[in-house]
């Protein structure tokens, strides 16, 4: 699915509100530079390198591979792993892959997006869980 901003409701909403507004619904969303044809991630107010205004919001289908991950381990705390992750339409953004022990996550995993909407009411964010085939 595609929108422009020129059509969307959130057109005078900031780039950073409409990603936020896209995943309240639960999607994941990035832009698109008509000018260069890349995906732009994180959200922006002109194209990066081509100083282009007129950016495109697309719908991402959440699919990707981990590009780089870590793993952080607090003094008596569970370890979490933080991960960057190359989404396939060209863009790649960091989070934690779940669903599995922290150490486990490798990289050229494959992993699918969901949106997690957190209890304490703070703005819903993209994790990842490993792809099913």
């Amino acid at each position: 699915m595609t929108e422009t901003a020129k059509t969307s409701p959130l057109a005078e909403a900031s780039p950073l509100a409409v990603f936020q507004a896209y995943l309240a619904e639960g999607k994941l969303a990035y832009q698109h530079d008509t000018k260069t044809g890349r995906a732009v991630f994180y959200p922006r107010v002109i194209g990066p390198g081509s100083g282009n205004p007129d950016l495109t919001w697309r719908t991402s289908a959440g699919k990707g591979t981990v590009y780089a991950v870590t793993v952080i381990s607090p003094r008596g705390e569970q370890p979490y792993n933080i991960a960057l992750v190359n989404m396939d339409e060209g863009f790649r953004l960091m989070s934690r892959v779940e669903g599995l022990p922290a150490e486990s996550v490798q990289i050229g995993m494959r992993v699918r997006s969901r949106v997690h909407h957190p209890a304490d009411g703070q703005s819903p964010y993209p994790v990842f869980e490993t792809e099913v085939a």
